[in-house]
């Protein structure tokens, strides 16, 4: 039976009834379900209400008997065993698929919701819940008559195993809070998106055209290497190894991809670690008949939730009551109207009457108590009643058909653009190397008496070191260089508190300029005390200290005659009346609640709120909260508006009068005040005309207090006859800006001081700022004498050098051109509204700054949207906030946005440091390749290919590992941040290259052409002649061990080493280095064609590649003056074109643009599907797309790409 006093229950042929015209009433039959391919289940989309679609030339229609029917795409989730709730995920899921009043008739209102979730509208859910006894029916919540199943009855629905099943939440444990519960409706998260299994990645590693052709040469050479040591008769006493080098190839090319795949295993790892932390947040619900914070990942089905200002909901659900609560839809309906919300209990009884025969009223369709996962609300506040988590959410139906990609950050477009022209450098010499060892081995044929297999493979080995040329000269390693930088970045910044939510976030921080700072929770540490108050004109305490800004007074004071006393005195000299007016007027004008925290009691909700409601219970004996609301009537809720500055509450008084309690800023609340509290402490309220000797005495004190760095808020209240008033024409909700119509002859009840001290990093913080030529601004809701006390303690405000403070107000009265005059001069923005925000972030960006701004309130989103850089706060800030940014402050703390701006430029300069070693090595290698290979007789590079894969794991996984992973060192905010336009490529990091190089082929090519003279190798000795050759493959390796200790630095210091102990990678990876070189000159053997060296042979070695460092030295005492004119000399010559006007990248000619490269791969929190799937696809792809146009005209071939 339904719940007794709604009214009757309808026949079931009444529950059919529609209007045509008004006044008439006729009986339809139902209507078929819809088609699978209506708009109304268009994915990422919910369709309009059915109300909506019904209204119009035929009217309003409820139909129970097809409100709950299946639809074929997801019958599975009507179908729960053991089912000990009376409604399955699938029948509520009909309130919202699309917004249905019929399905919300058919389930029996909130009261059927209640009944049927086994949960209470006042309790919530109870926190000791486990697994449930027994079963509620259906047929016990619902209107009688109404069929389970919709159009197919009470008879359940059958599955087509044919058809894959809706994803289902993943498998629940049998026991433990809320088991049953988390059993059938799910838990409120998304399944993870599958891994890739090691052996995924080692082939998406391998799926490289360069190495699966080394491969196939590999396996060619093997193939003739076997025929001729085991087909083909050999001297005796010569060792059969014709196959070793095809072998060494395959195990080379074996350890890159092992290497790679290890790399993308634990960068997946850490992915999946920021992944879920990402989403995770805190949210309120009543459990036990409490308020409390939980995870986002614990709310349940049946859960009772707050609904808050700039909240973003997390599940489906329908409205229990509120005040004033609209919410934004638009995400996940397309409408773009604010919805107002209707409590539930009065929308079931507009359905009772309809159904029972009554005419529609005009507004049905306006009737809307449901609330959609992933909305926001945009006004007001209120509880509802939870319905679907998880996939069964709209949020997460939409979520599960859509998949997320990220762009490329600007440091991966400047790669890409650099690593074409690279492509097509080591692309064409390998071409040329080709070219020309293919000419003279066809030169040489005629004299070559060698066998067939002996030509073949010397061919092969032709090819192979053209090949090797290719694979040595492009950056493989620059993409995982991009990605070990930002996921070691982002990673590390977590700790330091900084969530990063957009990848081009971390390196654009590195490069801000300005940082425009909220006062409260950031600068301050948002632990606020009440530590002065002036009640009436009678009684204050506190306040008395001297103030920090000299310009707080402004002019001679005002005689202040308000008795000030000790705080235990000020309590004593209020009534009870006065205390339970003080009491009434902050408890039920705040949103704040009792809640425990780290397992104390104490108050959660703004921190002005708490620290007046703890100052009332501490101190004027004030009642648990919940019960001091529930003693007040409250009649209306105005919620608080920044634009106003206040919120206000209404309730109405034992004696049939009502009584608006305003809080909000204190010059605003003073300014509307007419009287003033006259005896606190006599039992009955008396009130007194406030004089204008009155007014400029509290007007005073509140700059007083300004001075002090207090907080200033006032609370005032009004009493009326009736409500609403007659100036609000009987409206029945309210906005801020609606009340301030009515805000006027207000009487004054008392002015708080509230002390939020500083936090202690802040004032190093701002110094650090000042060092890395960052400007900060303070931009506050407080008056403009606490914003500039606070701002000049802190080190913001100076106007010694200048600096100015203004108000919000007077701040958008500018102009542009005034704008832009003054705001490079502005410190501090009191008293500012998001649009003033706004406003200055706007002209900061026209002005050429690189911008960072933080928030924490829904309307700062369009600031934090348009900054380079957005922080929300991670405590204090909305939901909104929250995804309007691209970096979120864990800890609400300033001194980590600092942290944020050095590991941005760690990760900037980490990636210029392995690409300054990479360089290096790939001009030194392919001249060294080229030249060598040219000048030999056998058309034999003095490194081979094993060698040169050695070489290429070296600068590419090694180097990327070492030179991308450093922390950032102090010195890093010891400079300027760099320009948006700035090159990739420095002046400074051009000599270092070019330098560099130099003296790495001067020693190799001295070493391969002149030192069997020198040190007295005679070539013609075939063992000689291999010390020699492992000689200079032993140098060369060392030159660039010792290099890479080189490119630790960017700058000219000399100091190389600085932090080198505070990075265990870089440390591992150079000991790993070269006790590999040594176990490859002592064991490597046949395979790298090289032999054991002498310890004076290691000494040379060793030594020749420490020339390194001096010669590094030397290159840094270069003055960059000059080199800089030597570039603009050689600019023509530039290998890798000329810098673009205006772009700080290497471009190609406008005539031979290439079409926009594939994504580089990267990896981080939110990288979605694309990190899952291709993990080391994008950038390669892109470099050997290009390189392979070369290498196809060199080796003939198919052109097509198959790689789709």
């Amino acid at each position: 039976m339904f719940r007794p006093g709604c009214g009757p229950t309808p026949p079931c042929s009444q529950a059919r009834l529609y209007v045509s015209t008004p006044g008439s009433l006729t009986l339809t039959d139902p209507p078929q379900p819809e088609s699978p391919t209506s708009p109304a289940d268009t994915p990422g989309r919910l369709p309009l209400p059915s109300a909506h679609r019904h209204h119009g030339r035929q009217g309003f229609r409820l139909d129970v008997k097809d409100a709950l029917t299946p639809d074929p795409t997801n019958e599975d989730l009507f179908v729960v065993q053991d089912n000990k709730f009376a409604f399955s995920p699938g029948q509520l899921s009909k309130l919202l698929n699309p917004k249905s009043l019929d399905a919300f008739y058919a389930l029996g209102g909130l009261a059927g919701l209640e009944k049927g979730l086994r949960t209470s509208r006042n309790a919530g859910l109870s926190n000791d819940e486990t697994t449930l006894d027994g079963a509620v029916a259906f047929e016990d919540v619902v209107p009688r008559g109404t069929p389970k199943y919709g159009a197919h009855g009470d008879t359940e629905p059958l599955l087509k195993s044919a058809r894959p099943a809706t994803p289902t939440p993943a498998a629940h444990p049998a026991a433990g809070p809320f088991a049953d519960r988390r059993r059938v409706f799910g838990a409120n998260r998304l399944p993870e998106k599958k891994s890739k299994s090691l052996l995924e990645l080692a082939w998406i590693a391998y799926n490289d055209k360069v190495l699966i052709l080394l491969t196939v040469a590999a396996v060619v050479s093997l193939a003739l290497g076997l025929y001729q040591t085991f087909g083909v008769p050999q001297p005796d006493g010569e060792p059969r190894v014709e196959w070793v080098e095809g072998v060494a190839i395959i195990i080379a090319i074996v350890i890159v991809v092992a290497i790679g795949t290890l790399n993308d295993y634990q960068m997946q790892r850490q992915f999946n670690t920021l992944n879920k932390k990402a989403g995770d947040r805190t949210v309120k619900v009543v459990r036990s008949g409490r308020s409390a914070e939980i995870s986002v990942f614990d709310v349940m089905v049946g859960d009772v939730m707050h609904l808050f200002t700039g909240d973003v909901v997390p599940a489906d659900g329908v409205f229990i009551s509120g005040h004033g609560v609209k919410c934004d839809e638009s995400s996940a309906t397309g409408e773009s109207d604010l919805l107002k919300k209707v409590a539930a209990d009065d929308v079931f009884a507009v359905l009772q009457q309809v159904a029972s025969g009554a005419t529609p009223p005009a507004d049905i369709e306006k009737l809307d108590p449901f609330i959609i996962s992933g909305s926001k609300v945009h006004e007001g506040t209120g509880i509802f009643l939870v319905t679907a988590v998880g996939v069964n959410s709209s949020y997460g139906r939409i979520m599960m058909s859509m998949t997320d990609e990220q762009d490329d950050t600007p440091l991966q477009k400047k790669l890409n653009v650099l690593a074409d022209w690279i492509a097509k450098f080591g692309g064409g010499a390998g071409l040329l190397l080709f070219l020309v060892l293919f000419i003279k081995f066809l030169a040489q044929l005629p004299n070559n008496h060698d066998s067939p297999g002996q030509k073949g493979q010397a061919f092969l080995r032709l090819f192979i070191t053209s090949v090797t040329v290719i694979v040595v000269a492009v950056p493989e390693g620059l993409p995982l260089a991009v990605t070990l930088a930002l996921a070691f970045a982002t990673t590390r910044m977590l700790k330091d508190n900084n969530l990063v939510r957009q990848l081009m976030a971390c390196e654009t921080m590195g490069n801000a300029t300005t940082v425009c700072s909220d006062k409260t929770g950031t600068l301050t540490q948002n632990k606020m005390t009440v530590v002065a108050a002036t009640l009436g004109k009678s009684l204050s305490f506190g306040g008395t200290d001297a103030p920090v800004d000299e310009y707080a007074a402004g002019g001679p004071p005002p005689a202040i005659n308000i008795p000030n006393v000790s705080l235990g005195d000020f309590v004593r000299g209020l009534s009870m009346t006065t205390k339970q007016l003080v009491v009434q007027a902050n408890a039920v004008n705040s949103t704040a609640f009792e809640g425990v925290v780290d397992g104390e009691k104490t108050f959660v909700g703004s921190k002005t709120e708490v620290a007046l409601l703890t100052f009332c219970s501490q101190h004027l004996g004030a009642r648990p909260i919940q019960e001091e609301r529930a003693n007040a009537d409250v009649v209306q809720v105005v919620p608080f508006d920044s634009k106003v500055k206040f919120s206000a509450t209404v309730v109405k008084l034992p004696n049939g009068k009502f009584r608006a309690y305003v809080k909000g800023a204190s010059e605003i609340l003073l300014s509307r005040c007419t009287k003033v509290i006259a005896h606190p402490g006599n039992d009955r309220l008396t009130i007194t005309d406030m004089t204008e000797n009155d007014r400029a005495m509290f007007s005073h004190t509140i700059t007083s207090y300004a001075g002090q760095t207090l907080r200033t808020i006032g609370s005032s209240f009004r009493d009326f006859e009736s409500w609403p008033p007659a100036e609000l024409a009987g409206q029945q909700e309210l906005t801020a800006a609606e009340f301030d119509k009515i805000h006027r002859d207000m009487t004054l009840l008392a002015i708080f001081g509230i002390k939020d001290p500083l936090r202690p990093s802040v004032k190093d913080a701002i110094k650090d700022c000042r060092r890395a030529g960052v400007t900060v601004r303070m931009v506050t809701g407080d008056n403009i004498l606490t914003g500039r006390a606070i701002a000049r303690e802190c080190g913001i405000y100076d106007p010694a050098s200048g600096g100015i403070a203004m108000e919000g107000p007077e701040f958008r009265r500018k102009s542009e051109q005034e704008l832009k005059a003054l705001v490079p001069r502005l410190q501090v923005l009191a008293r500012s509204s998001p649009e003033d925000k706004r406003i200055l972030v706007r002209t900061l960006k026209e002005l050429g700054e690189t911008v960072a701004v933080t928030g924490d309130g829904t309307n700062d989103a369009p600031a934090l949207k348009m900054a380079d850089i957005g922080f929300a706060m991670g405590i204090a800030g909305t939901e909104v906030a929250k995804e309007a940014a691209s970096i979120i402050l864990m800890d609400d703390n300033f001194a980590s946005i600092v942290k944020g701006i050095a590991w941005g430029r760690a990760v900037n300069d980490s990636v210029k440091k392995f690409l300054q070693f990479q360089l290096t090595v790939n001009l030194t290698a392919v001249v060294l390749t080229f030249v060598s290979a040219v000048a030999s007789d056998e058309e034999q590079s003095v490194l081979n290919a094993v060698q040169l894969l050695w070489v290429n794991l070296i600068m590419d996984t090694f180097a990327a590992l070492a030179l991308a992973t450093d922390p950032p060192a102090p010195s890093v905010l010891d400079r300027q941040p760099d320009k948006k336009t700035a090159s990739l490529i420095t002046t400074r990091m051009g000599k270092m290259i070019v330098g560099q190089a130099l003296c790495q082929l001067a020693i190799t090519l001295l070493l391969n052409f002149a030192g069997a003279r020198l040190l007295g190798y005679d070539t013609s000795d075939a063992a000689q002649a291999t010390h020699l050759r492992t000689l200079v493959f032993n140098t060369f390796v060392w030159l660039q061990i010792f290099n890479e200790v080189n490119n630790r630095r960017l700058d000219n210091n000399l100091n190389i080493l600085e932090g080198a102990t505070r990075n265990p990678f870089f440390l591992a990876i150079t000991l790993t280095i070269v006790g590999g070189q040594i176990l490859i000159i002592f064991l490597g053997g046949a395979a790298f064609q090289i032999t054991p060296l002498s310890a004076r042979e290691w000494g040379l070695s060793v030594g020749l590649g420490a020339l390194s460092l001096p010669w590094g030295a030397l290159i840094r005492l270069f003055p960059d003056a000059w080199a800089d004119a030597a570039v603009r000399g050689l600019a023509a010559l530039w290998p890798f074109g000329r810098p673009a006007a205006g772009d700080g990248s290497f471009a190609a000619p406008a005539d031979d643009a290439p079409p926009p490269p594939p994504p580089l791969r990267t990896l981080t929190g939110l990288r979605g599907k694309r990190a899952a799937t291709h993990i080391r696809r994008g950038f390669r792809e892109y470099i050997h797309d290009q390189k392979e146009r070369v290498m196809v005209k060199a080796f003939g071939g198919s052109r097509t790409d198959v790689s789709a």
